[in-house]
């Protein structure tokens, strides 16, 4: 099986210094890509000179993750795409479990590995952990992570194990589907474009699968960190319009009632943290999806499904009220 690493870069020169070397050490039997959004650093020249077997793609434009890779994967013929965080550190053996999963299970059509803390190494990390769902209400949450609580590893994951979403942060997907089902949205620009791609797979009657056995290490929120409003901003504003678009039938209205009423309380809680600009990120999104929502109507024609999606009706329930915060204990 043909393998493509393609790491998406903007001006990030420090963290392709620091963590090309263990891509490189580890997966010999890939191509590795370095695909450049129009990065004003010195990243292309750096990778050029210290790693000349890394081929690279040159984007004409910074459009983000989705249209990022959309641009990047357009001509590259490999059999499977290894989508990869340019913050990552892998590790040795890390391909072959995943490679040999999806040559075993043609349904397979995406995965991700173990997603460990680069900086507390014991325990998982918040984008992706063992592997993605999201509840009826679209908050997303993972096995080994729910909201800010993440769990120590002590191999209670160390499993395949089917899963309704893979991590962006490391990606695996096959290129057929890939193409097929359009890649990623690019009106989402970035922050959980994830998501909404492995929805549409599903419903073309896809799976997608955690894959323990192989593991990685990644630094996290290195491009845009977690305290930045404008991280809130993608994050609230995607979910809603992720939801008009994959649910069918007319309950949706309903969902984007509660998610009102639930993101107004998000937002005051903000407020009395004394962090006013994550109030006002929320806003912001707010009115952002009502002026997206037109578009994302006629999209939802096309692709909405019946895929049964959440199987907690609210994990906002389940962490603040019920005090579950450990994700076997859901």
């Amino acid at each position: 099986m043909e393998v493509a690493i393609v790491i998406l870069n903007w001006n990030g020169r420090i963290l392709l210094e620091k963590f090309l070397p263990s891509v490189v050490k580890y997966s010999k039997q890939a191509t590795i890509y370095v695909a450049d959004n129009a990065s004003t650093d010195d990243s292309v020249a750096f990778v050029s000179e210290n790693f000349p077997n890394i081929k690279i793609i040159q984007n004409a434009t910074n459009g983000g993750y989705a249209k990022g890779y959309n641009e990047a994967l357009k001509g590259l013929s490999e059999e499977l795409f290894v989508l990869l965080n340019s913050d990552v550190e892998v590790t040795e053996g890390w391909l072959d479990p995943v490679i040999s999963e999806f040559k075993k299970d043609p349904q397979l059509v995406a995965a991700q590995p173990k997603i460990l803390d680069y900086k507390k190494k014991g325990f998982f990390e918040y984008a992706g952990a063992a592997g993605g769902y999201i509840d009826q209400f679209g908050y997303p949450y993972c096995r080994g992570r729910i909201f800010n609580t993440l769990e120590r590893d002590e191999g209670q994951y160390n499993d395949i194990h089917k899963i309704f979403w893979a991590t962006g942060a490391c990606l695996f997907i096959r290129n057929t589907v890939f193409k097929e089902i359009g890649g990623f949205d690019q009106d989402l620009f970035t922050h959980q474009e994830e998501i909404d791609l492995c929805w549409r797979l599903q419903a073309k009657r896809g799976e997608i699968k955690y894959i323990g056995s192989s593991s990685i290490y990644h630094v996290g929120a290195a491009t845009l960190k977690a305290s930045n409003p404008r991280k809130t901003f993608f994050n609230f504003r995607n979910t809603l319009l992720i939801l008009v678009k994959n649910v069918k039938g007319v309950n949706i209205w309903g969902i984007l009632f509660t998610r009102l009423i639930l993101d107004g309380i998000a937002g005051f809680q903000f407020l009395i943290q004394g962090k006013p600009a994550h109030t006002f990120a929320i806003i912001r999104a707010h009115f952002s999806f009502y002026t997206l929502l037109p578009k994302f109507i006629k999209k939802r024609r096309l692709v909405a499904s019946n895929l049964k999606y959440f199987n907690i009706k609210s994990i906002v329930w389940k962490y603040f009220i019920n005090k579950d915060r450990i994700f076997k204990k859901l």
